[in-house]
């Protein structure tokens, strides 16, 4: 199979730089999977999965929204935040969890409801990916 660059960018580091063979991320208008050559292409991602075959196997992260743009030799993705699933704590993740529980039960605005409800999404995907080791 032909490989593709794939380069994943975080605000704190570049995540992923390297050559894949393909790759399945959620858009907001569903699941799409990349393989070299693919036409050109640009969508939002909101919090979800991603695969990215490597050496005939997959790998699995969880992405925290951003953007996709294809071209049809490269592939480039802007995350708010990136974490290979089997990196993820997922104590950590149940306590992020409920604590945005907590935040929406007492958010005074609709910019704190909006805020947890975003963390609460983040730690749902979290908590998701890192049972798919």
């Amino acid at each position: 199979m032909k490989s593709f660059k794939l380069k994943i960018i975080t605000p704190e580091k570049v995540f992923f730089d390297d050559e894949t063979e393909q790759i399945i991320v959620r858009t907001t208008e569903g699941d799409i999977g990349i393989l070299a050559g693919h036409e050109n292409y640009v969508a939002d991602l909101p919090a979800g999965p991603f695969r990215v075959k490597i050496n005939g196997n997959y790998k699995i992260a969880a992405i925290s929204g951003g953007a996709i743009k294809v071209s049809k030799d490269a592939v480039t993705i802007l995350a708010m935040a990136a974490e290979w699933s089997e990196d993820i704590d997922s104590e950590w993740a149940k306590r992020s969890h409920e604590d945005a529980i907590k935040r929406i039960n007492e958010s005074k605005s609709d910019y704190e409801h909006r805020r947890a409800e975003l963390k609460l999404k983040r730690a749902l995907n979290r908590i998701k990916i890192s049972s798919m080791k």
